[in-house]
């Protein structure tokens, strides 16, 4: 769960009025298994979000959980050193902050920008993988198809848990790759060929992008790298096309196979522009209610 989508579900609980704490990793130092601002969400018998499992994560519980069976004050902070105090190898150490789960906290609570924005087109089964997969990321998906039931039958928590996935249908799929901030990632993966390569021309001739990545095999890469030099496009851009897509040695064909991979190699780029989530009521932002159709796989 990505922080914009656990800050979601904790405003869910709020309105659904359930009790909880915010547990928070307020410092760290050192090798610890979440940086700063780490936050996890505890009810009496559910947890939203980790600040890093282990021995940590089940104190940090087990004290928000007593808290709560007691309608006691949150606990004053708590500087632990993970070696001497928890038994755990990490050697580093961090402050937990406690605080209710209440407006104000939810105020205070500020969704940092996300690791990287990527553009990705096509909506078929390694499209809907690879979502799935980002949807745990702290990152902002802009996922365009220009078929208008390509996003009829996603699964019903896609809705609640990447709020900051955007399902745009478009006519004009290089508009929206030439008008994406800079350093933005770009997967192309459509039902066409034809269509990715107008897609990866457009991109060719920017040189703001980040990763511009392209499904598909070594002969589909030679295919599009003679059409692309013959364009004029050249040899060292047409270089930095990544395709096959997806880091070395996976080897595996399956949709969440080819996602894993693919998101591999994104987390593995420099970072090259932060973006925020998309705000709620710009163009292309998911519905309150899911279509009901069914989509037609790429």
């Amino acid at each position: 769960m990505n922080q914009a989508a656990l800050k979601a579900q904790a405003q869910r609980w709020l309105n659904e009025g359930r009790r909880a704490l915010i547990v928070q990793v307020q410092a760290a130092r050192g090798s610890v298994p979440r940086d700063a601002g780490a936050r996890m969400v505890v009810g009496t018998g559910q947890t939203l979000g980790t600040i890093g499992g282990g021995h940590l994560e089940w104190m940090a519980v087990q004290t928000a959980q007593r808290c709560l069976a007691a309608a006691a004050p949150c606990p004053e902070p708590q500087r632990l050193a993970l070696g001497p105090a928890l038994g755990q190898c990490c050697g580093g150490a961090v402050e937990l902050h406690y605080e209710v789960l209440d407006a104000f906290a939810l105020d205070r609570w500020v969704v940092p920008p996300g690791r990287f924005h990527v553009c990705l087109y096509g909506a078929g089964h390694v499209g809907q993988a690879l979502t799935q997969v980002l949807a745990d990321i702290d990152c902002s998906v802009d996922w365009i198809d220009v078929r208008d039931e390509a996003f009829a039958g996603l699964p019903d928590e896609a809705w609640t848990r990447a709020p900051t996935l955007r399902c745009i249908v478009s006519d004009g799929p290089v508009a929206e790759a030439m008008a994406a901030p800079g350093g933005t990632h770009h997967v192309v993966m459509t039902h066409s060929h034809a269509l990715d390569y107008d897609i990866v021309q457009a991109l060719m001739t920017r040189t703001d992008t980040g990763l511009v990545g392209l499904i598909g095999s070594m002969t589909k890469r030679r295919r599009f790298e003679h059409r692309l030099q013959a364009r004029g496009v050249p040899a060292a851009r047409v270089a930095e096309l990544a395709c096959p897509i997806g880091v070395a040695g996976v080897t595996g064909k399956e949709p969440m196979a080819v996602a894993v991979a693919v998101a591999a190699q994104l987390l593995a780029q420099p970072v090259l522009h932060r973006v925020g989530a998309p705000q709620v009521g710009e163009c292309g932002l998911l519905p309150t209610d899911p279509p009901q159709s069914t989509p037609s796989g790429a």
